[in-house]
């Protein structure tokens, strides 16, 4: 179950609540989400680390990335999280207004593990009114919280603006060496293109100058590959790895994989 406390089909405020576990597979992330862990574990990963987070830890995730996650219920109870959506039109009228610029570009981690400080956990306690009696927030309080959310960022991590104030693009990208880290996530085409700097037509002219083969087709045999060596040399099972390898059921998977290499996973 996944409550949205908001008006319109993108929210910017929303609880969620599972009573199992949860493999919701890949998620382009298209605006900064800061989140606070009330209950069961968050386990997430992008194309260079996994980040495990435990009740009572915060955690902020960059604008145009990918990423897996896997929501882990307690025995016996509920998995809950609540996630502020910082989209660019608010940052860029919070930019305006207040006078805040980034002083440089952030390279690093897409997913950045927050010190627990009491600011943060206030907040996040503000909005548990409204997950308990199911209300909407209305929309201009809404905006007051948004921007209250961004000003405890900035007083408690000054150095962050230089992620919420960047508000340049994906410019263009080694092509072969970003594929090759994130082939496994089971996202459109346009969104490989976005995140390599290039147009959709581009980005197919482009693979296909490195590669000598379409995206599509490239992409499912580099998942079948991976899968040949995962079962074959770490015995690991196919229910256990389609999902990771961005094939979105089990039977698509074996279909595809036996007739690459005329042998069912299982009978490999």
């Amino acid at each position: 179950m996944s409550t949205k406390l908001q008006h319109t089909n993108k929210p910017k405020i929303g609880y969620s609540c599972y009573y199992a576990t949860s493999r919701e597979g890949e998620q382009f992330v298209a605006e900064h989400v800061f989140s606070y862990q009330i209950s069961g574990v968050m386990t997430i990963s992008d194309s260079q680390k996994k980040y495990i987070f435990n009740p009572g830890d915060f955690r902020f995730i960059r604008r145009n990335h990918l990423v897996k996650f896997n929501k882990q219920p307690p025995r016996n109870g509920e998995f809950k999280s609540v996630s502020i959506y910082l989209d660019q039109q608010t940052l860029r009228k919070f930019s305006m207004e207040y006078g805040f610029k980034a002083a440089g570009h952030f390279d690093g981690d897409a997913i950045l593990n927050l010190e627990p400080r009491p600011l943060y956990k206030s907040f996040m306690q503000s909005l548990t009114p409204y997950q308990q009696e199911h209300l909407q927030i209305d929309d201009k309080l809404q905006g007051l919280k948004l921007n209250e959310a961004i000003l405890i960022l900035l007083q408690s991590k000054p150095e962050i603006k230089n992620i919420l104030f960047d508000f340049s693009e994906p410019g263009k990208i080694d092509l072969e060496a970003f594929m090759e880290k994130n082939f496994h996530f089971n996202v459109q085409l346009n969104r490989f293109a976005y995140l390599t700097g290039r147009s959709l037509a581009t980005f197919k002219r482009d693979f296909e100058k490195i590669f000598n083969i379409t995206p599509s087709r490239w992409l499912l045999q580099r998942r079948l590959q991976e899968a040949y060596y995962l079962i074959k040399e770490n015995g690991k099972r196919a229910s256990e790895i389609y999902l990771e390898l961005g094939f979105e059921d089990l039977s698509h998977f074996s279909f595809a994989f036996k007739n690459k290499y005329g042998v069912a996973p299982s009978k490999l």
